[in-house]
């Protein structure tokens, strides 16, 4: 059965688009709070408004709730090169390979970290939405390496938690183009959706705080190798930040890299590793930490580099 709410916007979402606020106040993906609206679920102090309209706080927001639907299993499908770390009662460690999303989506037709582990016999968590079950956080389908995802509903919750209070150590390796001046220093800009293309994101006023710490590891001529230390979890947020320092990630086509090199270099996605993840162990207390070495594609695009250095 729907369910309405009616709640006053809160002074913190003052000035953002319908969409955005509903999204923020309820946890729905944003293409879900859109959907809400366009079917006339919405209601802004008495109006039916576009998803674009701006909320402004003490507004009343009336918002009908979709029906709760069945949670609905991933189907075990093997996922090649996907590799456990570790695993125990309350987590599993995979080291995640390319081409492969962390959990199914309406966009996304290709393996998953779920499936996959479904696949190898693993019960995950239940906590999470539909389709998502024990995923805590995400990487790029794109991108590979560490990951930790919850098999106990316990541990689904103090991570959650964990990543929410960025207690959780996150490192990156990124090949940038260029020689990033300063060579070691911090971003710290908004992230939202793209303005225009809802494909990607972009630094944006008023977007969630976003903080991003890196060091050079090595230079090549044209190219940097950064170590980088994330202390927020946007997504894209490394792809973005570094886009926006005029460094795009190597082979990142999407925000800005040059094919040229990409294609020198062999690569046919962006250069981005998760290379280690720390965190408190949801049971035992203990600080844990898991690492991945690089995989061949990036390996090879380095060894190209430092041939010709």
């Amino acid at each position: 059965m729907s369910e309405s709410r009616l709640m006053p916007v809160p002074d913190g979402l003052d000035g953002l688009r319908l969409d955005v606020a509903i999204s923020r106040l309820f946890g729905f993906s944003r293409t879900a709070a859109a959907d809400l609206v366009d079917a006339g679920r919405v209601s802004l102090d008495g109006a039916t408004p576009a998803r674009s309209a701006k909320v402004h706080g003490g507004s009343w927001l009336e918002v009908t709730l979709p029906e709760p639907v069945a949670r609905t299993t991933a189907r075990p499908e093997p996922v090649e090169g996907l590799v456990v770390l570790h695993e125990d009662e309350d987590i599993v460690v995979v080291d995640k390979p390319v081409g492969v999303a962390a959990h199914p989506s309406p966009g996304w037709s290709g393996p998953t970290v779920v499936q996959g582990l479904a696949a190898m016999g693993y019960r995950l968590a239940t906590s999470g939405a539909a389709e998502r079950e024990g995923i805590v956080h995400r990487l790029d389908a794109g991108t590979t390496g560490v990951m930790v995802v919850a098999k106990s509903d316990r541990a689904y919750s103090l991570l959650k938690r964990a990543f929410k209070a960025r207690t959780v150590d996150k490192r990156y390796a990124a090949l940038v183009q260029g020689h990033p001046d300063p060579s070691r220093g911090t971003i710290e800009a908004p992230i939202d959706r793209h303005p225009v293309a809802d494909y990607k994101f972009a630094v944006v006023a008023g977007g969630r705080p976003s903080v991003t710490h890196y060091e050079t590891a090595e230079a090549f001529r044209g190219a940097s190798l950064l170590d980088i230390h994330l202390e927020t979890g946007r997504t894209h947020q490394i792809r973005v930040h570094m886009a926006a320092i005029r460094h795009p990630c190597v082979g990142d086509l999407t925000y800005g890299a040059d094919p040229v090199l990409a294609k020198r270099l062999g690569l046919t996605r962006q250069w981005l590793h998760a290379r280690a993840l720390g965190f408190e162990h949801p049971s035992t207390g203990a600080w844990v930490e898991y690492t991945s070495p690089y995989p061949p594609d990036l390996e090879h695009a380095l060894d190209v580099l430092r041939d010709e250095s």
